[in-house]
């Protein structure tokens, strides 16, 4: 009977073609409407829609404040609220920023959108054509980095999961390979991706997500988080850097500072007693640092923290 509810449990549920056609639908006549309307009217009614999403949605509002209560224990209970409202408003906008970023942004008017600091030395390092990784969390718009880095040239793959409604997935994937943005479905990606790094393509990750019992326990907000191997795994077979990158909204506009705060060379890993261990506890670290410069904008709603240490789950049943 535990064999048969267990599998039941992991079996797939099966997608409807139609209802998945008929939403597909309903998204391109909401988006036909949003097109009726400036991005700025529209990142103010998402705004709204985050605040109604904080108000409503309270499983996700309680796991925010947990996640805030436990990663800031020096804030006060009202600056929990304030920055966890404002996080699910930061969730809303990127909805329109994704939407509208192909319709806005080109190579001839960037300048009008975003700003870039310390990237110098990614820049030069994804054009010598050595391979280079570039990991970013869920924190602020951070969809809008793979599309300039496309949109000006760069050789680079964005590793994501396929939605699971296939037409609206082949959708949003066309528009962001609309300016040469490569996009990888994660299933099925192990096999490629020490190919294309070795040919020089610059590969890009989200890394902030819980990598469940088999991850690597690193510290995040004083707390340990699961993290994913396979990102410094990559990094030390094929000797390639790891830059640390993040895409933050300027108040409430369609209007972004650009980032690098962290690349870490090969050379730095060469001598460290558990180089796995390390790269991943730093590029979790130089995350932690570019989140602290403004909470607001990272995703607390998110189970980062779900998966503890084995000695952790023990102290607590002893």
């Amino acid at each position: 009977m535990t064999d048969s509810a267990s599998h039941r449990k992991k079996k797939k549920k099966k997608h409807n073609p139609l209802i998945d056609w008929l939403a597909y639908v309903a998204l391109r006549i909401l988006v036909l409407f949003l097109y009726m309307f400036d991005v700025e009217t529209n990142l103010r009614t998402a705004c709204f829609l985050g605040r109604l999403l904080w108000k409503y949605y309270h499983r996700g509002r309680k796991r925010a404040l947990d996640n805030l209560r436990a990663s800031f224990p020096e804030k006060s209970e009202e600056w929990f609220r304030q920055t966890g409202r404002r996080s699910f408003e930061h969730i809303a906008m990127l909805a329109i920023d994704v939407l509208f970023t192909p319709r806005l942004v080109k190579k001839h008017n960037w300048r009008d959108y975003s700003r870039f600091k310390n990237t110098e030395m990614a820049k030069w390092l994804m054009k010598e054509g050595n391979g280079m990784l570039m990991v970013t969390g869920h924190y602020s718009n951070f969809e809008i980095m793979g599309y300039m880095m496309g949109l000006f040239g760069f050789n680079i793959y964005s590793i994501a999961r396929p939605l699971d409604n296939r037409f609206i997935n082949k959708y949003l994937y066309d528009v962001r390979m609309r300016v040469g943005q490569k996009i990888i479905d994660k299933k099925g990606a192990a096999e490629l991706m020490s190919e294309l790094t070795s040919s020089g393509a610059t590969l890009c990750f989200i890394v902030d997500q819980d990598a469940g019992r088999k991850g690597i326990f690193v510290d995040f907000f004083g707390r340990k988080a699961s993290t994913y191997k396979s990102i410094a795994l990559l990094a030390i077979t094929n000797n390639v850097p790891i830059g640390v990158g993040y895409s933050r909204r300027v108040d409430d506009r369609f209007f972004f500072e650009i980032g690098v705060n962290r690349i870490i060379l090969p050379q730095e890993w060469a001598d460290k007693e558990d180089p796995l261990q390390w790269i991943t506890a730093e590029y979790t670290s130089a995350i932690e640092k570019f989140v602290r410069e403004d909470p607001t904008q990272y995703w607390w709603l998110h189970r980062r923290w779900k998966t503890r240490p084995k000695d952790e789950l023990q102290e607590s049943q002893a």
